[in-house]
């Protein structure tokens, strides 16, 4: 058995998306594809670490609202399961998809609320942590963009994702059904003022606006690939 065998699988294959839908060098995506079990690995690693991150909301929330709380963590739980279904030749389009939204959604807001609320958060966490936090979750969206290569986001899918994230955002910030709202802890009260906002409104302001963004970027990559396969006459 070589090291593909061990680690990972041969690359599916690529279309020629736009470099705006598909950002990574192929021989990047390749590398991913490679060393997929690799990946499997630091993202469960991740959602470990992820969880007990979150213990104390675990704790300050009733059970039944525990599916909202850890976001990010869930997001790379969703990733790799994914590339891990992937890997056993079981590909999932909802995984698949579920795991570009959560991705490219929760590790773009956590850099946005860290840099916009960074005077506590940097007081709270410390230089190491704060910095491991924010590269972390950028690499969350880096990894995200492998995943076109095993989906071209059925409607379907895209359809399920969206329902999750929007649910998901309204327990966060809007209207939770049971307790408080869910949404990651940051270091000021919810009410504080924030300029001419409160803090909440600024951070659920973010989670608005990237909830809309991963779904824009997959109906994107959705009608490209469709193109491409139409224009070289392989029908939809």
């Amino acid at each position: 058995m070589n090291i593909v065998d061990a680690l990972g699988r041969d690359p599916p294959d690529r279309e020629s998306l736009p470099r705006w839908l598909a950002p990574l060098p192929k021989a990047l995506e390749d590398i991913a594809f490679r060393f997929v079990w690799v990946i499997v690995a630091i993202n469960l690693l991740g959602t470990a670490f992820g969880f007990w991150y979150y213990r104390f909301q675990f704790r300050e929330l009733p059970v039944e609202m525990w599916a909202f709380i850890p976001d990010s963590p869930g997001a790379t739980l969703l990733i790799a399961l994914a590339l891990a279904a992937w890997a056993l030749g079981r590909s999932s389009d909802t995984l698949a998809t579920l795991a570009f939204f959560g991705n490219v959604k929760l590790g773009l807001w956590t850099p946005y609320v860290l840099v916009v609320f960074y005077p506590a958060f940097l007081a709270n966490s410390g230089p190491a942590m704060y910095a491991f936090l924010l590269v972390s979750h950028l690499g969350m969206v880096v990894q995200a963009f492998v995943l076109h290569r095993i989906t071209d986001f059925p409607l379907k899918a895209v359809g399920i994702a969206t329902a999750w994230y929007t649910v998901d955002l309204l327990m966060d910030y809007f209207v939770p059904v049971i307790g408080e709202v869910t949404h990651t802890s940051i270091p000021y009260l919810d009410t504080e003022p924030w300029f001419t906002t409160t803090v909440l409104q600024v951070a659920a302001a973010g989670a608005v606006a990237l909830t809309v963004i991963p779904l824009f970027w997959a109906l994107a990559t959705r009608v490209a690939t469709l193109q491409i396969r139409l224009d070289r006459g392989d029908g939809a």
